[in-house]
């Protein structure tokens, strides 16, 4: 009797939750969409998709209409930094030195909880850009439950080569802090990557080309016996790397040493990009960075040609998707406004990516290149990561603007 009665004692404080019945008008699925579905969610798990129908007992489940909506995966974006606010707020070398990592970290709450209310539910971010391993600690913070944000994915300080990142153009007296931790040869670059994934990074990410002067064409930075050697120590922990690479010859000792994905890729040419679909190294565009960045330098899109910067991009973007290179969504985020990741969809769509393919992208696929083995579709016993939008975004990729329901790990975090 008294068992029974502890139990039952300790029953009335353990929040039982109900299951969750989610009825749209619509469900990608992560591949496909599908009219007349309903999602049942148990706990932070789904436990039925399909049909109503299909569904034994739907009437005694707790109801969620959601007239007129698409219901989704939450978006998992490939490229941010949290740890950046737009440039034509504060130019990246400003925030590299006069902005505290204290300071960086309190931008980083709110960078964190704008992108989830945006329905981005996963999100990898590229480098702490000179805020050490704040990254690491944002991530924990959101994994504890302390503040609201998306999972995270982290790089930590990224690796350059010696030299080769900035902020640049001061004598050589002066100590400069660096954006990315510089390494020269295998067993420096081998110590690096080893510090950096002892003290949390998820991946790897370096630096396969970059400008070495001022106003200077990019140009290689590690030899390819580097990046071999970082390469392989991350795999044999378990970890992958990914590079910054937009030259055709970075982006080839990137590829021959085995990253996973290829960030920006602007001149990359069609051998490359096949050589990446036969490695399945996927390639993250950043087309929204670039298009951001061309107007902080005032040109005025819509009014004026395409400047050099974005023909070359469109140019290199329409060679990737003819040689069926996977396309992970992902928009530099940072560069402009967190929470505004929807720039990247519509400028996917805009360059000449189908709708549905953009919506696969910033779900199944980036799902499976990340490793996310139970994200990005909406699926029986995957995560209950999902989102609702107005309207049909497979039809119109605008209505990503327009998030208004926002679930993760089941926990729902807009209605």
């Amino acid at each position: 009797m008294r068992t029974t009665f502890l139990i039952l004692l300790f029953l009335t404080f353990v929040p039982i939750r109900a299951q969750l019945l989610l009825v749209p008008d619509q469900v990608f699925d992560g591949e496909a969409l599908h009219s007349n579905w309903v999602v049942l969610v148990n706990e932070n798990r789904i436990t039925f998709a399909g049909p109503i129908s299909s569904l034994k007992n739907s009437n005694s489940y707790k109801k969620r209409e959601l007239k007129g909506m698409t219901l989704m995966p939450g978006i998992i974006e490939g490229h941010s930094h949290l740890l950046l606010h737009p440039y034509n707020e504060t130019e990246w070398n400003d925030q590299v030195l006069k902005e505290s990592p204290v300071e960086r970290a309190i931008r980083g709450v709110v960078h964190a909880k704008k992108s989830l209310m945006a329905g981005v539910t996963t999100m990898r971010d590229l480098g702490a850009e000179g805020a050490g391993y704040t990254d690491v600690y944002l991530k924990k913070t959101i994994d504890d439950g302390i503040i609201p944000g998306p999972r995270l994915l982290v790089a930590g300080p990224a690796i350059v080569a010696t030299g080769a990142y900035g902020p640049k153009g001061f004598h050589d007296g002066v100590t400069v802090p660096l954006g990315a931790e510089p390494v020269s040869g295998k067993a420096d670059a081998i110590k690096e990557v080893r510090t950096q994934l002892g003290k949390g990074a998820n991946f790897i990410k370096i630096y396969a080309d970059y400008r070495w002067g001022k106003d200077e064409p990019s140009q290689p930075t590690f030899l390819q016996e580097e990046i071999d050697a970082m390469v392989a120590t991350a795999t044999s922990a378990g970890r992958y790397v990914v590079a910054h690479a937009g030259t055709p010859e970075g982006m080839r000792r990137a590829i021959l040493g085995g990253v996973e994905t290829i960030e920006h890729g602007d001149g990359g040419t069609m051998e490359i990009f096949k050589m990446m679909k036969e490695k399945g190294i996927g390639l993250c565009p950043t087309l929204a960075a670039g298009d951001a960045i061309e107007r902080y330098k005032g040109w005025k899109k819509g009014k004026e040609p395409d400047t050099e910067r974005i023909i070359k991009k469109k140019k290199s973007f329409k060679l990737a998707l003819e040689s069926g290179v996977d396309i992970v969504f992902g928009g530099d985020v940072g560069v402009y406004s967190h929470g505004e990741n929807y720039r990247e969809l519509e400028l996917m769509v805009e360059y000449g990516m189908q709708p549905l393919k953009v919506l696969q992208s910033a779900t199944s696929v980036n799902a499976r290149i990340f490793h996310l083995n139970e994200l990005g579709r909406i699926q029986k016993n995957f995560l209950a990561d999902i989102i609702a939008v107005e309207g049909d975004p497979s039809k119109d990729i605008k209505k990503m603007r327009k998030v208004t329901y926002v679930m993760k790990d089941g926990v729902v975090y807009k209605e």
